[in-house]
């Protein structure tokens, strides 16, 4: 999901390291990076060049006993307040609708901000305007980014924002990302965000941001086209490819800016990383919430290339049972579902159990997220009475597939690489399977040819 370019760096490396156990806005990413030393006079500064009647208020807030940097927008002196304002004393499900962190857009198309804003706050429908009354599209946005006084990369990264949620709407509603026009997203308080955080990231200063699995919340959100369940469509869409999960927190906590940001912005998904601490900043959203901070942290400091970039880390999570009364035929249909419904690996291995009875030890690594279904399934489909569970921390090449052309067919490459160079790859087994099976040669002659087809420095794209 990430989208960065890849790097080359030599010796010690910066690097940060966010943290969204509460999600992500785009006012959240501006707190933690004022938090973490970029100076408020910087974001100021952009806020002025952009030229949109925009200011910022900066202030320092506590949420659930952690200190954080609260970012406001104001533009032509109002501040969007937050929408589920009017809602409160209703008891009934529009409770879930709209706990947005700040002034983030609720959704891209097909309304007019300020009327769209007035009718959400009471509670009326959103009204549908003619196309031609559409606001900025992409070219607007583009003119008016590159004419701040802003440097060149820092213009770039706030456009490939927009642009990943122009894209990601265009998707959605089956539309050219040029005819996307952003009424909310394109709004003066949501460009001073995306701007703002394309700057104050160049100001970090780091080689690489990586980030955490992010936390969505959960309920329903009121978009233009009606009521959506958590996280909205874009940023679903956005969120491709990228670690998330839900706490149960009955709210939009991944507004669609935040993921566009993260998209961009970020290189990679891991646990926290081997550093050496340099300072850490948190960025408060607008809700308060009880018993957890809603904040995200943004770490900086200095990691050994040597280290940091061999391998990716990641937590994972170890599921066994024991199981030494079970069907052979029935544990290859568990081993299957295991495998579907979205573990990493499985595998199992004799053993001699209590009683002296052969027995078989069923090992699933999983993502910490999915634990809980397949432990479900462990339970439903064998004999065993329980499961044990462990963390653990896997390390791991960087891997892609690579396509080679055999004179039968088609075979994908599995290719691991350190550094940027090459240490391991193979054909994938069921492509080989299928063309084997289907042009009646051995496996294995098409095995050897899609090897001899792939070798280090030839790939193909």
């Amino acid at each position: 999901m990430c989208t960065s370019a890849p790097f080359v760096v030599q010796g010690p490396m910066r690097i940060a390291y966010l943290e969204c156990f509460s999600g992500i806005s785009g006012d959240m990413f501006l707190g933690a990076l004022v938090d973490a030393g970029v100076p408020a006079a910087l974001l100021e500064e952009t806020v002025a060049a952009l030229d949109v009647g925009a200011r910022l208020e900066i202030s320092r807030v506590d949420r659930s006993g952690i200190s954080a940097v609260k970012v406001d927008v104001y533009v032509h002196g109002e501040k969007d307040a937050p929408r589920e304002d009017h809602e409160h004393g209703h008891h009934d499900h529009r409770h879930n609708h709209d706990h947005r962190h700040e002034h983030e857009p609720v959704e891209l198309l097909e309304h007019n901000y300020a009327k769209g804003e007035a009718a959400l706050r009471a509670g009326t429908a959103v009204p549908r305007e003619p196309e031609h009354q559409h606001g900025r599209g992409l070219k607007d946005i583009r003119q008016i980014i590159g004419k701040a006084k802003i440097s060149e990369a820092a213009k770039a990264r706030a456009i490939a924002i927009f642009e990943a949620l122009g894209k990601a709407e265009a998707k959605i509603h089956n539309r050219d990302i040029e005819s996307i026009h952003f009424h909310e997203v394109g709004a003066a308080d949501a460009m001073v965000d995306i701007v703002c955080a394309a700057v104050g990231a160049e100001a970090l200063g780091v080689d690489e941001i990586i980030c955490s699995s992010l936390n969505v919340g959960g309920g329903t959100v009121k978009c233009a086209h009606g009521t959506f369940p958590v996280p909205a469509p874009a940023t679903v869409e956005l969120l491709k490819d990228a670690p998330v999960y839900s706490s149960g927190i009955q709210a939009e906590l991944v507004t669609p800016t935040g993921a566009a940001i993260i998209k961009t912005l970020c290189t990679r998904f891991a646990t926290f990383p081997a550093m050496k601490v340099e300072k850490s900043g948190y960025g408060a959203g607008t809700r308060d919430f009880s018993g957890h901070a809603n904040v995200v942290r943004l770490t900086v400091g200095e990691a050994d290339i040597e280290f940091s970039a061999k391998v990716s880390q990641e937590t994972i999570t170890a599921l066994e049972a024991n199981l030494d009364d079970l069907n052979p035929q029935v544990f290859g249909y568990v081993m299957d579902r295991l495998l579907e419904e979205g573990a990493l690996d499985a595998f199992g291995v004799p053993v001699q159990m209590k009683k002296n009875r052969p027995g078989t030890l069923l090992t699933v690594l999983c993502r910490p997220e999915d634990a809980s279904k397949l432990t479900q399934l462990l339970f439903t489909e064998t004999t065993t009475l329980g499961v044990r569970r462990r963390e653990e921390m896997r390390q791991a090449l960087a891997r892609k597939w690579v396509t080679v052309d055999t004179r039968w067919g088609q075979v994908r490459m599995k290719v691991a690489s350190m550094n940027g160079t090459v240490t391991n790859y193979a054909p994938e087994y069921e492509d080989c399977r299928r063309i084997a099976a289907d042009n009646h040669v051995p496996l294995k002659m098409v095995m050897q040819e899609a090897l001899q087809k792939y070798f280090p420095g030839t790939e193909k794209h």
